[in-house]
């Protein structure tokens, strides 16, 4: 972006570039206006006092205080298993070289 919180139309098409969009020039200045307003609302939303606001609970947090019984929490215990049978996947699969599905391109370039 050329200023803090504002973006250029070069921005935008720089943007949808990489981003493989193909914009159309009607398109363009509808982006840069959605892209602004949305710059303008996260700037009014940095202007809040949030610091007696407290964060926000984290899952290895909770499951780590054991505070999960305590909230009436269920969740399950991430550990290793076992997985699902890869042949049994694979044979159920279109096209597949064995290890990976096939897919048609869905993206030109």
């Amino acid at each position: 972006m050329s200023d803090a919180g504002t973006v250029t139309l070069e921005d935008v098409r720089r943007v949808a570039e990489l981003a493989n969009l193909e914009l159309t020039p009607e398109e363009e200045p509808r982006m840069q206006r959605d892209l602004n307003a949305i710059l303008g609302h996260i700037a009014q939303l940095n202007q809040l006092a949030t610091d007696d606001v407290p964060a926000m609970a984290q899952v290895g947090d909770v499951l780590a205080t054991g505070h999960a019984e305590e909230t009436g929490e269920d969740l399950r215990v991430d550990a290793v298993r076992p997985s699902v049978d890869r042949r049994a996947v694979m044979s159920s699969a279109p096209e597949t070289d064995g290890r990976f599905f096939k897919v048609p391109k869905v993206i030109e370039r």
